[in-house]
């Protein structure tokens, strides 16, 4: 999932009604000297755009709707995206989460635009604990 927040949910539906429109467009177009084969590119990239941008709009409407109650995690890799969900699927915009940490709006913008890369441990358990998330892992130890 790409789309963190309601301003990146506009931008996607703005960007996927372009798209919309320039494949509309295409392929309306005579083909004129374009090589069919280039035309077909054209046309499946579009598609391709359009396919990705109304996947990721999903998820997030999901999320909003709240008809995703978990998501699996495989390492602390994932952990950051699973926060992210986590707050979206609470309803919480991140102006509310940062109020909750007695946060500014802005670090939560920093802190989800690099994906809690700068975020203590400590800061990480704060921010679950404020989402009410419950996080089960097992760890394996190597060989």
């Amino acid at each position: 999932m790409r789309i963190e927040n309601e301003r990146e949910y506009r931008i996607s539906g703005a960007w996927l009604r372009r798209f919309e429109q320039s494949l509309e467009q295409l392929q309306r177009a005579p083909l004129g000297n374009e090589h069919p084969k280039l035309r077909q590119a054209r046309l499946e990239a579009l598609q391709s755009q359009i396919e990705d941008l109304r996947e990721q709009m999903a998820q997030y409407e999901a999320l909003r709707r709240r008809e995703v109650r978990s998501v699996q995690v495989s390492s602390l890799e994932d952990l950051p995206e699973a926060l992210i969900k986590a707050r979206i699927a609470a309803g919480l915009t991140q102006e509310q989460l940062a109020k909750r940490l007695k946060l500014k709006k802005q670090q939560i913008q920093r802190y989800e635009a690099t994906h809690y890369a700068s975020a203590s441990l400590e800061r990480l358990i704060e921010i679950a604990r404020a989402l009410n998330v419950q996080i089960k892992a097992e760890v394996v130890f190597g060989r």
